[in-house]
C-alpha cells in the first residue's frame, strides 16, 4: 500500500476522484485490484442541476490511505484533491476484539470526519467463513454488523454494508460483491454531484465579483480551469471545452473594453513588454510552465493566449475535430496581434512575426500528425490561410533582417537577427530530434541569405538572378501541383515563364506558355498572349516537341462498326473527340496516331470477340464501341493530374495445350511496366507539364503505321476528327498521338485506356446445329447448316458432298432455300439450293456467296433406333475411312439413351473431309418383367416416354425369335393406338402358353409404331420402335426321392448362363479375353442373392466363370439352397457382372478354370446396379473387401462392371416353387388383442 499512501498527482490526464480507505489496510490491499478493475465497468446516469441533460458516465477512483491532511481545509476550492468518499474496512467477527480496538478506531475516524465537515462515508464489514471457523466464542453472523449499525449508523443504516467472502467464486459472494459495487457507485456519484454543484456555485459567486477592486482574472482562471479538469477527468471533453471557451470570451471582452476606455486594473499585468516569442506549444497536454506563470500572475498576453489555445487544441483532438483547430488558430493569431495593439504592449520589432511564423508551423505539424490525407484535403481551406500567413511573416522577417536586399546584410541587420533568435529561447525537448521543427526552420532561414532564399523563393527574382529563381520556382511548382493549389500553380508558372524567357530556354518557355494558354485561371487576354507566343515560335526552326496535355484533352473515341473488329477489305472508322484548350482556333497541319502492329490474327470469331471486349467493354468502355478517357489521366488534366502515375494495363495471358487446346496455365501481364517502374525524380516525361525542364524533342517516325488526318482546324472546346484504319490483317494498338502546328509538335506519348482494333482473315467454317435442344432418334429432325465463308468466295458449281449411312439417312426435297447474311448481320438474301442424292453420297449445290458472309440452310435427318441391345456394323465411308456405327450412351440428366452419329462432308475449299458429330436421343426406355398367377405366366413390357415430346403409340406386338416356335403369346392389349405423354409410361401384357417344355433361353422382340402428336399426317409419320430381350431360367430341384421341396431340407439349384450373341468390337475392347487351345473366353462373375430371406445359400454364393466368346454358349453352375419357409416361394435373384482382371499379373494366380468358381473376389466397382446387393455380398465371410489382408499382401485387385440395361434377362424372375412344411401338426395359433 506504499503507492496508495502518496498524494495523488495533480493536473495530469490521469486524474481520478479520490476515495480514502481507513481500518484494516491489509484487507483493503487484498481487494484493491478487483475493486479498481470492476468499479468502472458499468455506467451510471449522471443527473445534473439547472435542467442540464443527463449523461452516462463511467466512474473511476483513486483509492488512497486515509490521512487527516487529505481532508479539505476551509477556503480550499480544489476539486482534484478533494476526497469524495471515505471507507472504513474491517473483517472483525469477534465481539471482544470489536469492543477492545475496532470500535475505538471507528470512533476516532468518524470524529475526524465530523471535524472537517465530511459526511460522505461508508463502513464495509467483510465476512469470511474460514475466519469464523477459527473462532469458538462468536455470536450469530449478524451480531457484529448489528452492533456497528447501532453504534454508528442509527439513522443511516445503508452506510454499513456486508461483503461476504469476496475472493470466492460462489454465487452468494458474487451477489454480495455486485451489491457492494452498486452501493459504492451510487454514494460516490452522489458525493461528486453534491460537491461539484457547491464548487460551481462558489465559482459563479467569484465571477460576479469581477467588478470589485482586487478581483484577479488569473485567480478566477485557475478556479474555472479546475472545473474543466474535473470534466476532463470524467471524459466529458465537450463540457471541459466550454469552460475554456468561456474564459477565452471573458478575457477578450475585457480587452475590447480596455480599447474602448473601460479598463480593468488586473489587465496591467498583461501589458508588460513581451520578452519571449517562442510560439505555440501544442505537443503537451498541459504546459505546466505557462500555467505556473498564470497562477503567479506573471504571464504575458502571449503566454496566456498560448496556454489557453493549447488546452483547447488538446480537447478538440480528443473530440476528433482537428480541422477546427486550424480555423481557431488563424483567428487566434490575428486577434493576438490586435490585442497587443489595443493593450499597447511593447514588442521587439520582428518578434511578433517570429511568434506568428512558429505558431503557424506548429499548428500545421500538429494537425498533420493526427489527420489522414483525406481529412487534410477535405479541410484544406483552413490550412491554406495558415500557410499564407506564415509566408507573409517570413517575407517580413527577410526584409527586416536584410536578407532580401541586393546588398549583403549590414551589422544592424545582423544585430537585429541575433536579438530575434535570442528571444526564441532554447528549443523545446519535444522537437529536439525533429529535423523539420518550426524552431529549426526559422533559425535556418534567418542564418544566411542562401538559407533564406531556399525557404522564400521570390527573393532570387528581386535580386535579378533568374537562373536560381527558376530552380526554386520549379520545386515550389511541384509542391503546389501535388497538393492541388491551382491559383498558386498559375501564379508560379507565370513567374517561371519570365525566368525561362530571360534564360532563352525555348522548349521550356513554349511548354509553360502552352500550359498558361490553356489555364482557365487567367483572363482571355493573358491566354491569347501566351498562345501567340507559341504561334510565333512555330514558324521558326528547329522542331520542338511539347506535351499534348497543355494543348488538348482527349475525351472519347468511337469505332464504326462498334465491335472494333473487321475482316480484310471492310472499312473501319475511328471518330476521335478532343477538347482544344487554346483560347483561339488552331490550324493543325497533321494529327497522327501511331499504331503498334502485331502479326497475330485469329481466323475464328473468338479472336474477334476478345478485340471487341478491349474496344468497347474495357475499364472505360460503354459497350457500344465508345472508349471514354478519364479526366484524371495525364492527357486530360492540363497539368493538374499529370503528376499521377499511369494506370495499370493488365491483360490476361493463357497457355493452352497444342494437342487438345485445353487450358494449362493462366496469368496476368502488365504491358506498361516501363512507365510504372521508371524513375520520376531524375527526369520528367512529355506527359508531365509540371516540370520546368523537358527532355529532348521526340519526333514521330513517318515510316511507322499510323492514322492520319490533315489540315484540321481545332476550335476552342470540343472537336471531332475522323480516321480511316488500314485493312491489313493483324492487331493494332494506338500508342502515340501527335499534332503538328508548324514547327511545334504536341505529343501524347502514352494513351490510356488502351485502344485496340483488329483486322482478321478468317478460314471458312462449317457447323451443323439442331433447331431444338435435343435431337430425337426415330423421327425426322431439322438441323441447320451454317457456312462462314471467311476469305473464300463460293463460286457457282461448288457443292457439299455428304456421306450417306444406313443408320441416319438425309431427308430432303429436290429444292430448298438458303439465307445469305453479311458480316454485320444487316443484309439478308434468299437463294435456292439444289440437292441430289445417290446410294452413297448426297450432293448439295451451294449458291454463289461473297467472302466474309454467312450461308445458312436447313435439312431433315432421320436417325434409326437400333434394337435394344443392338450390334454395331462395320461400314466404310466415302473417303475410305473405316467407320463403326455409333455407340449408345445414357443421358444422365433425362435418362435418355443418346446415339452419336458422325457425318463426313467434303467441302469445296478443302481437300480433307470434315467429320461432324450429331447426338440423337432415344425418346423411349423399355423394360420387361415376368408375372405369375398360379401356373399361368405373363410377359409385361413397360414403355416409358423419357423425352419432352408427346407421342401416339400404335400396334404393340411381341414375337418369339426362335427357329421353332415353342410357345404362344396371347395379347391382352385392348387399344391398338394410345397417347404417351412426356415422362409417362405405357404397359403392354401378353400371356405365355406352351405345350412342351420351354428351352433354357428364349428370344423375344417387342415392336410398335410411334409418331409425334404434333405431326400433321400421323399415318405417314409413324416410325417403328423395336426392343429385343431374352429370357433365361434357373431350376430348383427337390432332394432325390422327394417330389417337392421341404423346409430345412437341402435342394439343388442349377444356374444356366447363356451368351446370346458375340460381343461387339467396342465391347471386346472393354472386356479382356483369353485364348486357351483355340477357344477365346471372357470372364463373368455371378452371385446368388435372396433379398426376401426365403432361402439360405449353402456353400459358395458367388464365383467367376469363363464364358466362350460364341453365340449360344452355355455355362451351368450347381449349388445347394435351403428353403426357410413353406409355400410358393420366388426363386432367388441371380446377378451377373463383367469380371475385368487387373492389367498386372497377379502375384498369386487365382485357381479358376472354365467351370471353376472363385470365392475370393474383391468388389471394387462402386457403380453396381443395387448397392444393397453389394453390401450383402461384402457381408459374406468368403468375400474380401477393398481393405482386406489379401490386398495388403500385394494381390492385384480386379474390378466389376455391370451390364447395360436390357443386356441380361433373368428368365426365372417371377417363377415360384412349392415348398412343403416338414410336419403338419394342424395347429392354429390365434392372437386376441
Amino acid at each position: 500500500m506504499e503507492a496508495h499512501e502518496e498524494k495523488p498527482i495533480i493536473y495530469t490526464m490521469e486524474n481520478k476522484p479520490i476515495v480514502t480507505c481507513a481500518g484494516d489496510q491489509s484487507l483493503f490491499t487484498s481487494l484493491y485490484t478487483s475493486l479498481a478493475q470492476q468499479l468502472p465497468r458499468e455506467s451510471m446516469e449522471w443527473r445534473r442541476s439547472y435542467g442540464r441533460a443527463p449523461k452516462m458516465i463511467h466512474l473511476e477512483a483513486n483509492f488512497v490511505q486515509f490521512k487527516e491532511e487529505l481532508l479539505p481545509k476551509d477556503g480550499n476550492r480544489a476539486l482534484l484533491t478533494f476526497p469524495f468518499l471515505h471507507i472504513y474496512w474491517t473483517d472483525c467477527c469477534d465481539t471482544e476484539m470489536y469492543k477492545a480496538s475496532v470500535k475505538d478506531d471507528m470512533l476516532r475516524w468518524q470524529s475526524t470526519l465530523r471535524l472537517h465537515g465530511s459526511v460522505d462515508w461508508l463502513i464495509v464489514v467483510v465476512e469470511s467463513e474460514a475466519k469464523k471457523k477459527n473462532k469458538t466464542n462468536i455470536l450469530p453472523r449478524t451480531s457484529i454488523v448489528d452492533k456497528i449499525r447501532n453504534d454508528f449508523c442509527n439513522k443511516q443504516s445503508d452506510r454499513c454494508v456486508v461483503l461476504s467472502d469476496p475472493l470466492k467464486e460462489s454465487s452468494r459472494s458474487q451477489d454480495s460483491w455486485s451489491a457492494f459495487l452498486t452501493k459504492l457507485r451510487t454514494l460516490l456519484l452522489m458525493s461528486f454531484t453534491k460537491n461539484l454543484g457547491r464548487f460551481e456555485d462558489d465559482m459563479r459567486t467569484l465571477r460576479e465579483k469581477r467588478t470589485e477592486p482586487g478581483w484577479s482574472f488569473c485567480d478566477y482562471f485557475m478556479v474555472q480551469e479546475e472545473l474543466a479538469f474535473v470534466f476532463e477527468m470524467l471524459q466529458q471533453f465537450e463540457d471541459a471545452l466550454v469552460q475554456y471557451d468561456e474564459l477565452d470570451a471573458l478575457f477578450t471582452q475585457y480587452v475590447l473594453n480596455f480599447g474602448a476606455g473601460d479598463g480593468a486594473n488586473w489587465l496591467g499585468s498583461f501589458c508588460t513588454p513581451v520578452k519571449r516569442w517562442s510560439g505555440l506549444l501544442l505537443r503537451r497536454p498541459i504546459d505546466m510552465e505557462k500555467r505556473e506563470l498564470i497562477q503567479r500572475g506573471e504571464a504575458s498576453l502571449l503566454d496566456l493566449r498560448s496556454y489557453l489555445f493549447s488546452r483547447q487544441c488538446t480537447l478538440l483532438i480528443f473530440l476528433q475535430r482537428p480541422w477546427e483547430v486550424t480555423q481557431r488558430a488563424l483567428e487566434l493569431l490575428h486577434n493576438c496581434v490586435q490585442e497587443l495593439r489595443l493593450l499597447e504592449v511593447y514588442v521587439v520589432q520582428g518578434a511578433l512575426d517570429c511568434w506568428v511564423f512558429l505558431s503557424c508551423l506548429e499548428v500545421l505539424h500538429r494537425i498533420e500528425g493526427c489527420c489522414d490525407r483525406a481529412q487534410l484535403e477535405a479541410n484544406c481551406s483552413h490550412t491554406v490561410g495558415l500557410w499564407t500567413y506564415a509566408t507573409e511573416k517570413l517575407k517580413s522577417l527577410g526584409y527586416l533582417c536584410g536578407l532580401v536586399a541586393e546588398k549583403v546584410p549590414t551589422s544592424e541587420d545582423l544585430n537585429r537577427t541575433v536579438d530575434l533568435l535570442a528571444g526564441l529561447g532554447e528549443e523545446r525537448p519535444e522537437t529536439v530530434n525533429s529535423l523539420q521543427s518550426p524552431y529549426k526552420k526559422l533559425n535556418e532561414a534567418l542564418s544566411s541569405v542562401e538559407a533564406f532564399e531556399k525557404h522564400y523563393l521570390v527573393s532570387a527574382m528581386k535580386k535579378g538572378d533568374p537562373e536560381r529563381a527558376e530552380g526554386f520556382l520549379d520545386d515550389s511548382l511541384r509542391s503546389y501541383v501535388a497538393e492541388g493549389w491551382s491559383l498558386q500553380v498559375t501564379h508560379t508558372r507565370k513567374q517561371m515563364a519570365e525566368c525561362q524567357k530571360l534564360l532563352q530556354q525555348t522548349e521550356d518557355y513554349l511548354q509553360t506558355s502552352a500550359l498558361l494558354a490553356g489555364d482557365a485561371n487567367l483572363t482571355v487576354e493573358e491566354r491569347k498572349h501566351f498562345c501567340q507566343e507559341i504561334l510565333t515560335f512555330a514558324s521558326q526552326p528547329p522542331t520542338v516537341a511539347l506535351s499534348m496535355a497543355a494543348f488538348a484533352q482527349l475525351r472519347q473515341m468511337q469505332f464504326s462498326p462498334p465491335g472494333a473488329v473487321v475482316h480484310v477489305g471492310a472499312a473501319l472508322q475511328l471518330e476521335l473527340r478532343v477538347r482544344c484548350l487554346m483560347p483561339v482556333a488552331m490550324q493543325v497541319e497533321q494529327l497522327a496516331a501511331t499504331l503498334h502492329f502485331s502479326l497475330e490474327q485469329g481466323g475464328a470469331r473468338g479472336r474477334a470477340g476478345s478485340a471487341q471486349r478491349r474496344a468497347g467493354h474495357g475499364p472505360q468502355g460503354q459497350g457500344d464501341g465508345v472508349v471514354l478517357f478519364p479526366q484524371g489521366s495525364p492527357l486530360a488534366g492540363a497539368g493538374m493530374g499529370a503528376s499521377l502515375l499511369p494506370a495499370l494495363e493488365l491483360y490476361e495471358m493463357q497457355d493452352r495445350s497444342p494437342s487438345d487446346s485445353s487450358l494449362t496455365s493462366t496469368g496476368v501481364v502488365c504491358k506498361n511496366m516501363h512507365l510504372l517502374l521508371r524513375r520520376h525524380d531524375s527526369s520528367a516525361s512529355l506527359d508531365t507539364p509540371t516540370a520546368g525542364a523537358l527532355p529532348a524533342a521526340v519526333a514521330v517516325d513517318d515510316g511507322a503505321q499510323m492514322l492520319r488526318a490533315r489540315d484540321i482546324t481545332l476550335q476552342p472546346g470540343d472537336n471531332s476528327i475522323l480516321f480511316t484504319a488500314p485493312v491489313q490483317p493483324g492487331s493494332y494498338t494506338l500508342r502515340q498521338l501527335c499534332g503538328s502546328v508548324g514547327r511545334v509538335q504536341f505529343v501524347q506519348s502514352h494513351i490510356y485506356p488502351v485502344v485496340q482494333y483488329e483486322v482478321y482473315s478468317q478460314e471458312p467454317q462449317l457447323t451443323i446445329e439442331p433447331l431444338s435442344d435435343n435431337l430425337l432418334a426415330g423421327i425426322p429432325q431439322k438441323v441447320t447448316f451454317t457456312i462462314a465463308t471467311g476469305h473464300y468466295s463460293v463460286k457457282k458449281g461448288d457443292a457439299l458432298q455428304l456421306s450417306n449411312t444406313d443408320s441416319m439417312p438425309i431427308l430432303h426435297s429436290s429444292c430448298c432455300s438458303a439465307t445469305v447474311l453479311s458480316s454485320t448481320g444487316g443484309q439478308h438474301l434468299w437463294r435456292a439450293l439444289s440437292i441430289q442424292s445417290s446410294e452413297k453420297v448426297t450432293s448439295i449445290s451451294l449458291p454463289p456467296t461473297p467472302p466474309y458472309h454467312t450461308l445458312e440452310f436447313q435439312l431433315e435427318v432421320l436417325c434409326h433406333i437400333p434394337p435394344t441391345p443392338f450390334k454395331p456394323d462395320i461400314e466404310r465411308l466415302t473417303n475410305g475411312e473405316v467407320r463403326h456405327r455409333p455407340k449408345n450412351h445414357s443421358h444422365a440428366d433425362s435418362g435418355m439413351i443418346n446415339i452419336d452419329q458422325k457425318v463426313s462432308i467434303d467441302c469445296p475449299w478443302s481437300i480433307y473431309s470434315t467429320l461432324i458429330a450429331l447426338t440423337f436421343y432415344v425418346p423411349f426406355k423399355a423394360r420387361h418383367s415376368i408375372l405369375s398367377a398360379g401356373k399361368r405366366k405373363y410377359i409385361q413390357v413397360c414403355l416409358q416416354n423419357v423425352s419432352d415430346t408427346n407421342f401416339h403409340l400404335a400396334d404393340p406386338v411381341l414375337t418369339e425369335r426362335q427357329p421353332t416356335v415353342s410357345m404362344e403369346l396371347l395379347s391382352l392389349n385392348v387399344k391398338t393406338q394410345q397417347p404417351v405423354c412426356s415422362q409417362q409410361s405405357v404397359f403392354c401384357l401378353w400371356e405365355m402358353r406352351w405345350a412342351k417344355p420351354l428351352p433354357l433361353c428364349l428370344h423375344c422382340a417387342f415392336s410398335a409404331s410411334f409418331a409425334p402428336v404434333s405431326a400433321s399426317d400421323t399415318h405417314t409419320a409413324f416410325k417403328p420402335y423395336r426392343y429385343e430381350f431374352q429370357l433365361d431360367r434357373a431350376e430348383i430341384s427337390p432332394p432325390s426321392g422327394d417330389q417337392h421341396c421341404r423346409t430345412g431340407a437341402l435342394c439343388g439349384l442349377e444356374v444356366s448362363i447363356t451368351r446370346q450373341a458375340e460381343p461387339s468390337e467396342t465391347e471386346g475392347e472393354e472386356e479382356e479375353s483369353t485364348e486357351i487351345e483355340g477357344l477365346r473366353t471372357t470372364k463373368l462373375m455371378y452371385e446368388v442373392v435372396d433379398n426376401s430371406s426365403n432361402w439360405a445359400v449353402c456353400g459358395k454364393s458367388s464365383g467367376v466363370v469363363s464364358m466362350p466368346v460364341a453365340a449360344s454358349a452355355t455355362h451351368r453352375v450347381q449349388m445347394e439352397v435351403m428353403p426357410l419357409f413353406a409355400g410358393h416361394l420366388p426363386f432367388p435373384n441371380i446377378k451377373v457382372f463383367k469380371y475385368l482382371p487387373h492389367n498386372a499379373v497377379p502375384a498369386i494366380q487365382p485357381d479358376t478354370d472354365s467351370c471353376l468358381e472363385n470365392d475370393t473376389i474383391s468388389l471394387l466397382d462402386k457403380g453396381l446396379d443395387d448397392q444393397g446387393d453389394t453390401a450383402s455380398i461384402r457381408s459374406r465371410g468368403s468375400v474380401h473387401s477393398v481393405g482386406s489382408g489379401e490386398q495388403q499382401r500385394g494381390l492385384p485387385m480386379p474390378r466389376l462392371e455391370p451390364f447395360s440395361p436390357g443386356q441380361v434377362f433373368y428368365w426365372s424372375q417371377g417363377r415360384q416353387v412349392l415348398v412343403l412344411p416338414v410336419t403338419d401338426d394342424h395347429v392354429m395359433e390365434v392372437n386376441v388383442t
